[in-house]
């Protein structure tokens, strides 16, 4: 990770916080309180950390590896916007909807 930080608001929270370059978007909300579910510890092994970018270009994640797009097939509620919080890292100010679980 390098010295650069990233703002990232998290909806419907309201919640703006600062991170440095290359966190992932679950890192971010363990270190900020940020209640998202990471039932296999953050491996890409389920969606529970399922997210969907509301603000932001490719720029400013990660690109989405097979795996990831692989399990967000699974997922419910998956958008063109859905990402895994687990893998996407954070390289500029994105805006990010944390859904509600639908269990």
């Amino acid at each position: 990770m390098s010295d650069k930080f990233h703002k990232v608001t998290f909806v419907p929270l309201g919640v703006t916080v600062e991170t440095p370059d290359g966190m992932s978007v679950l890192e971010a909300c363990l270190q900020n309180d940020i209640d998202l579910e990471h039932a296999c510890g953050g491996f890409c092994a389920c969606t529970t950390c399922h997210v969907i970018v509301k603000c932001g270009t490719d720029d400013e994640l990660s690109e989405m590896q097979f795996d990831e797009e692989d399990k967000l097939d699974t997922c419910e509620g998956v958008t063109l916007h859905s990402r895994l919080g687990c893998q996407s890292r954070i390289h500029g100010d994105v805006t990010i909807e944390i859904p509600p679980k639908p269990y």
